[in-house]
């Protein structure tokens, strides 16, 4: 296993060098100056050379690349000028946030699919099947603001049981009462299509499993369906279920951002979004590079997992 994501690791650390190079460069070609929007419309031409050399924005891309790039690598981030405070403080601050709020919905969505799969499998009906494939295709056409207002609509203000957006006042920790009561409106939100997908894949891949020669012969010597499903199949659908679960936890990432708008939680999607709006470019080069580097984490663990549910892929051999 330790071969096999050492493997792994130059590729990755190829793909974060290359996005580092196309974000700054990207950025660099937004029309408009951040040393002229922080000086205001009245500032001086003097002022505004000020600013961008304090920016460092009056010295070469390359110079500029490097110095921003080591900064990265030694967790010297810099200030945000705009915004206020210290890049690694209100990163930290919203990277919380949104941990906290994409763990819970992965975690709803993981168990949502494995029991709607596993029951409708292992106890076959129409009617189930139907409901099942109802709930999937609705929680897939709805896309997360219109679910986010529907869920706040019906249990913030109709049925007034629920917050309907903010963080727990006194942190996660100090009332995890009040804390599921703030994180189940957002969380749920955010699980809805990933576990609608989840549960399509697995279920899919443990009918697959339940056709092969090994379940035929378990059934023969009277094996019952439960546990057919939930033991044998369950655990050779897995490998399936992880390559799934990588490419879904991207698109729960992203959804993040959305949901956390609409439920006014200040996490990383809040920051990226005023980082923009402000042309506060420190903060948004960072967080762009932290969500490409989520991201190749997830499908190098995703990979990992993958390798270790299924041998023949860390050994190299045909799947």
């Amino acid at each position: 296993m330790t071969r096999y994501l050492l493997h792994k690791i130059p590729s990755a650390l190829l793909v974060l060098f290359l996005a580092s190079v196309v974000i700054f460069l990207v950025l660099r070609l937004v029309p408009g100056d951040a040393a002229t929007t922080l000086a205001g419309p009245d500032a001086s031409e003097e002022s505004i050379a000020a600013i961008r050399a304090q920016l460092g924005l009056d010295k070469s891309i390359p110079v500029q690349y490097s110095t921003w790039l080591w900064g990265v690598v030694t967790f010297d981030l810099g200030r945000s000028y705009v915004i206020g405070g210290t890049i690694a403080d209100l990163v930290f601050d919203g990277l919380l946030n949104t941990v906290v709020l994409s763990v819970t919905a992965l975690l709803l969505a993981v168990v949502v699919s494995v029991g709607l799969s596993v029951e409708s499998v292992a106890w076959p009906r129409r009617w189930l099947t139907a409901l099942v494939n109802g709930a999937n295709t609705v929680a897939v056409a709805l896309p997360p603001f219109v679910s986010g207002v529907l869920l706040v609509l019906f249990f913030a203000v109709l049925l007034p049981v629920l917050p309907a957006g903010g963080v727990p006042p006194d942190g996660f920790l100090a009332r995890p009462d009040i804390t599921v009561q703030y994180l189940l409106l957002p969380a749920v939100c955010l699980a809805l299509p990933v576990a609608a997908a989840l549960t399509r894949f697995l279920t899919e891949s443990l009918r697959t499993e339940l056709k092969q020669p090994y379940i035929t012969t378990a059934r023969s010597l009277g094996v019952s369906q439960w546990n057919l499903v939930s033991r044998s199949a369950l655990r050779n659908a897995l490998p399936t279920m992880v390559t799934a679960l990588g490419l879904q936890t991207g698109q729960l990432l992203g959804g993040a951002v959305l949901v956390e708008a609409i439920f006014a939680w200040p996490g990383i999607g809040q920051l990226i979004e005023q980082g923009i709006s402000r042309r506060d470019y420190p903060v948004v080069q960072v967080l762009l590079l932290l969500s490409v580097t989520v991201f190749v984490a997830v499908q190098l663990l995703t990979d990992v997992v993958h390798a270790y549910l299924d041998p023949r892929i860390r050994i190299g051999a045909p799947s």
